[in-house]
């Protein structure tokens, strides 16, 4: 194993740990707001950026949602894999190795694109909103940006995460600041791409919906 592989596999072990304590009842109140906000509960959902797959798995359990997992880290995918087997959920949620840029999926074959964290970390924006557009079908909604789901719950992350990481919260101003927000939503207007932002307690998402 190389030394890189060796650090993503760290990170992806570190990732997988905050995912199962400290940010454990984030991922069911975001795929119970996905729901509602979005009111498709069956069918073909996407998670891009998905790391240990928290969010994926959590809609499927939510729901009767397909759900396959993103990720273009081998070993984010490798957790993710463990993640799903210990979850029962092998039946329900695949795992697809590939980046948001470039989705390995055909235009129109998913019925809801979710992610949680991962947008901050896209490169080209414009690139990566089109192609979440394409894969959409006719109808198909998505639920994409970052949030802990409450204001209490952000409250108790943000206790916790502070004292490991004292610029943690900065870093999370920043993802959900109002520079960030201006910056996603100037990017959809100048795609021309319908959709309709919602910001509060549970965070900032973009939720575009394809024409039928």
């Amino acid at each position: 194993m190389s030394m890189g592989q060796e650090k993503g596999r760290e990170g992806a072990e570190r990732m997988d740990r905050i995912a199962k304590t400290v940010f454990a009842p984030v991922y069911p109140a975001i795929a119970d707001q996905i729901i509602d906000q979005c009111g498709i509960r069956s069918g073909r959902c996407l998670d891009a950026g998905s790391g240990p797959g928290s969010l994926g798995i959590a809609l499927a359990r939510a729901s009767d949602l397909t759900v396959t997992l993103l990720d273009s880290s081998p070993e984010m995918l490798a957790v993710a894999r463990n993640n799903i087997r210990e979850a029962g959920l092998s039946g329900r949620l695949s795992l697809l190795a590939g980046d948001v840029h470039d989705i390995p999926l055909p235009a129109g074959s998913v019925d809801l694109v979710v992610s949680r964290g991962s947008v901050f970390f896209w490169e080209d924006l414009p690139r990566a909103f089109s192609e979440i557009y394409r894969v959409l079908a006719p109808g198909g909604k998505t639920y994409v940006g970052g949030g802990f789901g409450t204001a209490e719950l952000r409250d108790a992350v943000l206790a916790v995460m502070a004292k490991e990481n004292p610029d943690w919260k900065s870093f999370r101003d920043k993802n959900l600041g109002p520079e960030n927000r201006k910056r996603i939503a100037g990017v959809l207007e100048d795609l021309g791409l319908p959709h309709r932002l919602i910001s509060d307690d549970s965070g900032f998402w973009v939720v575009m919906e394809k024409e039928r």
